[in-house]
């Protein structure tokens, strides 16, 4: 799977659109056509569970540069361009960190620049750069969410932009700058570290990065940001409360625990060690390790555990619509997972995740937990969360 062929398989399909609604729908066939290949690939374990979420982001990445530049020209026809006008996209969350299943949504902020802040588009019906560009991050998430006849490509989730629902749909360069620097929250920057740009004007998208790099490396208050990312941990254990071991993003030792682990890493070593920089997961944890920042035990349990939850969710999400039940469930998945898993029958996927939850959580209340409880009482808290939801 290489994200060369993908973009260019797509384009050549796109290539005989007549009109947008063909695009359209030549997308849905295209998206839903290779993400079934990879599905059926992920059960019969034929790939790896980093490789197929990474298959999977492959393909949203093919046709969101595909199909962003045909919305382009169908908005420049009715309002023309901004002259010397660039627009980047970025991918956030499982998107962003090469993590994706089959259901995944995107998680998407559209960054534009402009010579001049007062511009007009230039052609058809003229608007003001900052509207045109809200149009085009509107269109853009309409391309993607519309039902045809073909189905749907992807839910859109554009909350992580610089001050989320409240903010305009899209960022102009300076603002997301100037919020990077004085107004995002460390849950925010945590989120950052799982950006990346997928599709835009490449002069633009340098600028970018660098202002993400630059925000991922300056220096922070140790204290306060373990104290940060602790409490934020406690606010969501609390919302995502399950007794089902099979919801294993949220359960505790599950993907959001070792998440903020990567994330809090980068954070708090970033700007000494900025080698250690990934949107993906795996990688941080394997740079940090390598850089001597988390121990190689600490590693091996975590890695351990995130392979195992993202087999079983990879799965789950390509199988079931709800929550599993495992004393209902039908044999034939049961074995499947097994298989996808590596392991040997379904007592012993289990009693794995057991003690992978076990020993990821330990990880996670022995580094982030306890020293960030430590941290707020120091600070003048009283060790409990007192952060309002973002």
């Amino acid at each position: 799977w290489r994200p060369t062929n993908q973009v260019r398989a797509i384009l050549e399909a796109l290539a005989e659109a007549g009109d947008i609604q063909e695009v359209l729908d030549i997308s849905r066939r295209w998206t839903a056509e290779h993400k079934f290949q990879v599905g059926v690939q992920t059960l019969r374990n034929m790939l790896e569970p980093d490789q197929a979420a990474r298959a999977f982001a492959d393909i949203a990445d093919a046709v969101l540069t595909s199909l962003c530049p045909r919305v382009e020209d169908e908005l420049a026809r009715a309002n023309g361009r901004v002259e010397g006008g660039q627009w980047v996209i970025l991918a956030m969350g499982k998107m962003g960190g090469h993590e994706m299943t089959a259901t995944s949504d995107m998680d998407l902020i559209l960054i534009y620049d402009c010579p001049d802040g007062g511009a007009e588009s230039v052609g058809g019906r003229p608007l003001a750069a900052s509207a045109w560009f809200a149009r085009l991050a509107q269109r853009v998430v309409n391309a993607l969410t519309a039902k045809t006849a073909e189905g749907t490509l992807y839910e859109v989730d554009m909350r992580l932009r610089p001050s989320g629902n409240s903010g305009p749909i899209a960022t102009s360069l300076q603002s997301f700058d100037r919020y990077q620097r004085e107004s995002a929250w460390t849950w925010e920057h945590m989120a950052l570290t799982r950006a990346r740009v997928v599709c835009g004007d490449a002069e633009l998208a340098a600028r970018v990065e660098a202002i993400i790099r630059r925000t991922l490396t300056t220096p922070r208050d140790a204290a306060k940001l373990v104290a940060d990312v602790a409490e934020m941990r406690e606010l969501m254990a609390r919302e995502h409360r399950s007794a089902n071991r099979w919801e294993v993003k949220h359960r505790r030792g599950g993907l959001v625990d070792i998440e903020f682990i990567a994330q809090w890493l980068q954070l708090g070593h970033g700007a000494d060690h900025p080698d250690i920089l990934a949107s993906n997961t795996r990688a941080v944890l394997e740079r940090a390790t390598a850089t001597g920042l988390l121990a190689r035990g600490d590693h091996d349990s975590l890695v351990e555990a995130w392979r195992l939850w993202s087999a079983v969710q990879l799965v789950l999400r390509q199988t079931v619509a709800g929550a599993f039940d495992e004393t209902t469930a039908p044999r034939g998945l049961k074995e499947v997972m097994v298989r996808a898993t590596g392991l040997t029958d379904f007592k012993t996927l289990v009693d794995r995740m057991d003690d992978c939850a076990a020993a990821a959580l330990e990880v996670f209340d022995r580094l982030i937990a306890q020293p960030g409880r430590q941290a707020r009482q120091r600070l003048g808290g009283d060790g409990r969360p007192t952060t309002e939801k973002p």
